[in-house]
């Protein structure tokens, strides 16, 4: 398996983009859904990658920039399309990816992550608890939803 920076617009990857939001579409009514859209994933201070072996895309995962509406002067990075296809669920690549991300986030300076995900993807809270996050109230533009958990992780 290896980690490859990915374009939102190629064929492949745009497939799984599509097949993120199906499935996010038949667990959660759409004022709960967060997609983040293909020319936003595509900005140039957005790092977007995805875990492939030879032939497959078999994941992928974004840390988009962002600034604390509380305080301008704290940038943090939240973590979106964090996405494995379902036959290669149970065998790491999304740790991998999540590392990978995590890994970037320090390298450039970022003193937290953050995410919004559902209450339906237990596997995916399981997953970013063991990795060190922690549950926190809405951020950001998200209002609070019943349908979702919102985590951070601090880098510093």
């Amino acid at each position: 398996m290896e980690i490859i920076n990915l374009d939102p617009h190629h064929p492949e990857v745009s497939q799984l983009l599509r097949d993120i939001d199906e499935l996010m579409n038949t667990l959660y009514p759409p004022s709960s859904n967060q997609l983040i859209p293909a020319d936003e994933l595509a900005a140039s201070d957005v790092y977007f990658v995805g875990a492939r072996t030879q032939s497959v895309l078999m994941g992928c995962g974004a840390l988009v920039p962002k600034t604390d509406e509380a305080d301008s002067l704290t940038p943090y990075a939240e973590l979106k399309r964090v996405y494995v296809q379902p036959p290669y669920r149970g065998l790491g690549v999304s740790r991998h990816i999540m590392q990978t991300l995590i890994d970037h986030a320090r390298q450039v300076g970022f003193s937290v992550l953050r995410l919004e995900t559902g209450i339906r993807q237990t596997e995916a809270i399981g997953l970013y608890t063991s990795l060190g996050f922690v549950q926190r109230e809405a951020f950001g533009n998200y209002e609070p939803d019943p349908l979702s958990v919102y985590m951070e992780l601090a880098l510093s």
